[in-house]
C-alpha cells in the first residue's frame, strides 16, 4: 500500500503527508471513461489547540477534479477527509489540503492550469474542454485574478499614448500606454473628457508634473485634458495619423479628377486601376523595368503611369507634390520644411486644404511629432491584439471581464502568472 500511495503521488505530483491513496480504477462517468483515484485525508493534530487527541467521527467524500495530460481521459480523485473532534477543547473540524479550496471540488493543480492557459488567445469553451472543467468554471477563475490590477496613483511614466479601442456593446473605451515600455497605464470604461480628468486628477501633482509628452491622434479634446492635467507635458500628433489625413485628401481629390472625364478614356484609367501607386512614395515606384497593362493598353513604368496620371489636372499635380513632400519631411523630422508645407499657398483640393488648416490650427504639436521619436505605433498594435482577443471570445458583455483578459495577455503578467 505504501508503494502504491508513492507511486500515484510521484505519478499526480502531490506532496502533501496527509494524503493516502489506497486504490484506483476505471469508471464510465456520463458515456466518458474516467481514472479514479481513492484518498484518505487525514487530520494529524487540531487546528484549533494543536492538540492529538482525536475523535474520529466519519468522512466526507468528495469528488475532485484534477488535471491530466490526456483530456480524454479525465482524473477524478475521490478524496474521504476525516471528520474529527477535538477531545481538549470539544472543537469539530474537518481535515483541509492545499490540494483543494474549502466547499470546491475543482483542485488548485486544474485552476493554475486554466489561469495559464488564459494568458493566451483561447476561448473560455475550448480551456474548459481541455481541463475537463465548464465554461462558468473558467468564468471564475478569470475573475479571481481581477485584485491583482490596483491602481497606483503616485507614478505615471514620462512619455504617455492616449487613444481608444471598441469594445464591450460596441463602446469606445480609453486607453493609455508608457511609451517606453509599452506597458498598459489604464483601460477605463468610456473615454469622456469628465472621467479622464476625474481619473488623472487622482494622481499626485508630482506624479503628474513627471509626464514629459503625451502622444495622441487630433482628438481635440485630448489636448484639452494634458494642458489640465499635466503641466510640464508636451502634445506630440501621431506621425501616421497625419499622414493617414493627408493621403486621405488626396485619394478623394483623385476620385473626384477622375469622375471628369469619360470611362473608356486613358485618363479615366491611369487615374482608377492603379490607384495605390498614387499612396506609395514616388521614390519607391519602379522607373525601369516597363510593364503593358490592358487596362490603358500601354506598357509603362509605375513612375511613369503615375507622373501622366497627375498631369491630367494641375491641383492633382500640386496635391501630389505637396503630400510626397509632406511625408518625406515627417520621416526626415525636417520641421522647417513640414513648416512652410502647411502654410503653402498653392491651388490644392479642398479636402486637403482643410487638412492643412488643421495642422496650421495644432501647428506646434504637429511639429513636435515630426521631431520627437515618439508615436503611436505601439498602442495601434495592441489596440489589433485587443481585438484579436474580442474576436476570439465572440465579444464581451463584461468590461471587468475583458480587462482582465487583456491584462493577463500581456506578456508582463504572462512571466509571472506562477510566481
Amino acid at each position: 500500500m505504501s508503494s502504491l500511495n508513492h507511486c500515484i503521488k510521484f505519478e499526480l505530483d502531490i506532496k502533501d503527508e496527509n494524503i493516502v491513496f489506497k486504490d484506483y480504477f476505471y469508471k464510465s462517468i456520463k458515456l466518458q471513461k474516467h481514472k479514479i483515484y481513492e484518498a484518505e485525508l487525514i487530520q494529524p493534530a487540531c487546528p484549533f489547540c494543536g492538540s492529538l487527541a482525536l475523535l474520529h467521527n466519519g468522512h466526507l467524500i468528495t469528488n475532485i477534479h484534477y488535471p491530466t495530460a490526456n483530456a480524454s481521459l479525465p482524473v477524478i480523485i475521490r478524496l474521504a477527509k476525516q471528520r474529527v473532534k477535538c477531545r481538549a477543547c470539544d472543537h469539530w473540524s474537518m481535515a483541509q489540503s492545499e490540494l483543494v479550496n474549502k466547499y470546491c471540488s475543482i483542485s488548485n493543480a486544474s485552476k493554475l492550469k486554466v489561469l495559464s492557459a488564459l494568458t493566451e488567445d483561447r476561448s473560455m469553451t475550448s480551456i474548459a474542454s481541455e481541463n475537463n472543467v465548464s465554461v462558468n468554471t473558467v468564468q471564475r477563475v478569470l475573475g479571481s485574478c481581477s485584485h491583482r490590477f490596483l491602481d497606483s496613483y503616485e507614478y505615471l511614466p514620462a512619455h504617455l499614448a492616449f487613444d481608444e479601442f471598441k469594445g464591450v456593446d460596441r463602446q469606445l473605451h480609453f486607453i493609455c500606454l508608457d511609451g517606453d515600455s509599452h506597458q498598459v497605464v489604464q483601460i477605463l470604461r468610456t473615454r469622456y473628457k469628465k472621467t479622464l480628468l476625474k481619473y488623472f486628477g487622482r494622481f499626485s501633482p508630482q506624479a503628474r508634473a513627471n509626464v514629459k509628452t503625451v502622444t495622441m491622434d487630433l482628438n481635440f479634446y485630448y489636448q484639452d485634458i494634458v494642458r489640465a492635467c499635466f503641466p510640464n507635458a508636451q502634445i506630440v500628433i501621431d506621425r501616421f495619423h497625419m499622414i493617414q489625413m493627408l493621403t486621405r485628401s488626396f485619394n478623394s481629390l483623385r476620385v473626384q479628377v477622375m469622375k471628369t472625364f469619360d470611362k473608356r478614356s486613358r485618363q479615366y484609367q491611369l487615374l482608377k486601376s492603379p490607384w495605390k501607386l498614387y499612396l506609395k512614395k514616388f521614390d519607391e515606384l519602379e522607373k525601369v523595368h516597363p510593364r503593358y497593362n490592358w487596362h490603358y493598353k500601354d506598357c509603362l513604368t509605375q513612375a511613369q503611369v503615375v507622373t501622366e496620371g497627375i498631369n491630367t489636372s494641375t491641383t492633382l499635380e500640386n496635391s501630389y507634390n505637396l503630400m510626397q513632400s509632406f511625408i518625406q519631411a515627417v520621416e526626415t523630422g525636417n520641421t522647417h520644411e513640414l513648416k512652410s508645407l502647411i502654410n503653402c499657398q498653392d491651388q490644392i483640393g479642398t479636402l486637403m486644404h482643410k487638412t492643412l488648416l488643421t495642422f496650421k490650427h495644432n501647428l506646434t504639436a504637429v511639429l513636435n511629432g515630426a521631431a520627437l521619436p515618439y508615436s503611436n505605433g505601439c498602442l495601434e498594435g495592441f489596440n489589433r491584439k485587443i481585438k484579436q482577443i474580442e474576436r476570439t471570445a465572440f465579444g464581451y458583455s463584461n468590461f471587468t471581464n475583458l480587462l482582465t483578459r487583456i491584462r493577463l495577455e500581456e506578456d508582463l503578467y504572462k512571466e509571472n502568472i506562477l510566481t
